[in-house]
């Protein structure tokens, strides 16, 4: 993906990061719906816009100073940017970072389950452990090969997205615009929106290793500042068409599998739950990949060996079918209402404030180094 003197292209200078952090968050309930519904429509529809654009200004802020700490430091897996970060208390954000990876799992293999269900007539089990096979399949082989996913899967699932939009809108546009010109900005939307925009931010870490074709100061603030819009526009257009049902499809377990009953265009609806599953892909790559980069440099800083594709395939099915184990026994909607918000306020206290305090300092004043192997 690198040009012939083997440079890094533009592409993965300032579109792969913003592609695969939006990878990480379009999974399991901003794919199917269910986040939306969550955090947004409660709101209402004027307030759940202005919430859902408030996350894109703190996606794309969060982002750009981390691309430009990790630049600067060299450091492209979450153990060595918290080396840098946090120096010695690096391991706090460990503590807090792995249940999170498996919540987040765990939420994916469900709703990968769910869609599975509703579209194919499949038992929930077989969607989830086909999602484990695939995620485990894509990350064993590495850098390339995820880089490879976050690049054709985000064009096809923007394709998607947008004839999706194009067809709720001819189709009940006209009742979603009614719902939000007679509606007024609800209380609580700030807090929804940072809630939100919050939990998400573990995408910025977890893409970390998407990061080493950056080269320059300018790349990684340019890539920061476009992932919040790669990453939201599509929830942003998925919103307003919920607003033509708005507030009954609050309820739904998955909100797209009833717009798209709505539409009654069985192949479209067929293409639409494969483009969710595609989605679920992606968001389960990135946090595994994330994880298995994390051991790798432990283990080349300690054997100075390169982790294998067999041991990156048994870590990475070992982490998923606990994580589905996990989504069995509580249930997506459990999982969501629950689990992510006591993750937005764990990533605030060992991510966010660290970053927007010490990272800030170390921008100013720490030299470029090498923390890789440290």
């Amino acid at each position: 993906m690198s040009n012939e003197q083997g440079a890094p292209t533009w592409f993965q200078r300032y579109l792969l990061p913003g592609f695969a952090f939006k990878g990480v968050v379009i999974g399991g309930g901003y794919a199917t719906g269910r986040e939306l519904a969550e955090f947004f429509l409660p709101h209402g529809p004027i307030g759940g816009m202005l919430a859902i654009l408030l996350a894109m200004l703190v996606w794309s802020v969060i982002c750009a100073l981390t691309f430009l700490l990790a630049q600067k430091l060299r450091a492209f897996d979450y153990r060595a940017f918290f080396r840098g970060l946090l120096g010695r208390a690096w391991f706090l954000f460990e503590i807090a970072y792995v249940p999170f990876l498996i919540l987040l799992l765990a939420v994916f293999g469900a709703a990968a389950g769910e869609i599975g269900a509703a579209t194919f007539g499949a038992p929930v089990v077989v969607g989830s452990l086909t999602f484990v096979a695939a995620v485990a399949a894509v990350t064993t082989f590495g850098n390339d090969s995820v880089e490879g996913l976050f690049k054709w899967m985000t064009l096809f699932l923007y394709a998607v997205y947008a004839v999706f939009g194009v067809l709720a809108l001819t189709s009940f546009g006209n009742d979603a615009l009614r719902n939000l010109t007679g509606s007024t900005p609800a209380e609580g939307w700030v807090l929804g929106g940072l809630t939100y925009g919050g939990y998400n931010l573990i995408g910025a870490i977890a893409i970390l290793p998407m990061l080493r074709h950056l080269t320059t100061k300018r790349d990684a603030v340019v890539a920061g500042a476009l992932a919040g819009p790669l990453a939201i526009w599509p929830a942003f257009v998925f919103f307003f068409c919920m607003l033509a049902f708005y507030p009954q499809i609050g309820a739904e377990t998955l909100p797209s599998e009833f717009l798209l009953r709505q539409l009654d265009l069985p192949l479209f609806h067929v293409v639409f739950q494969i483009m969710i599953l595609v989605a679920l892909l992606e968001s389960g790559v990135g946090i595994v990949h994330g994880l298995n980069e994390r051991i790798a440099g432990a283990y080349k800083a300690r054997r100075g060996k390169t982790l294998s594709m067999r041991a990156r395939l048994i870590i990475g099915t070992l982490v998923l079918l606990g994580s589905v184990f996990i989504a069995d026994r509580i249930g997506l909607v459990t999982l969501i209402a629950q689990g992510y918000r006591a993750l937005a306020l764990t990533l605030l206290i060992v991510f966010v404030a660290p970053l927007l305090t010490l990272g800030i300092w170390r921008l100013r004043r720490a030299p470029q180094t090498d923390t890789q192997t440290a």
